[in-house]
């Protein structure tokens, strides 16, 4: 099995994951909460997660709402 290096929130990561969805499964994220998700600073839809496949080096940031004002 093949495993990807890439960053998830500035952090190095070894996966054997494929895609967005499953990395984000297989790092304990409730799918329904509420953050988003850019690769390499794109912005990836939601409903784009399940297919989006990942690539060696990859950066990927998950964002997540901060209440205040």
């Amino acid at each position: 099995m093949n495993t990807l290096e890439i960053s998830l929130n500035g952090e190095r990561v070894e996966t054997p994951v494929a895609t967005l969805q499953t990395l984000l499964l297989a790092r304990g994220y409730n799918l329904q909460g509420a953050f988003a998700c850019a690769i390499n600073r794109a912005f990836v839809p939601r409903t784009a997660w399940p297919e989006r496949a990942l690539q060696n080096g990859d950066r990927i940031d998950v964002i997540t709402p901060i209440a205040g004002g």
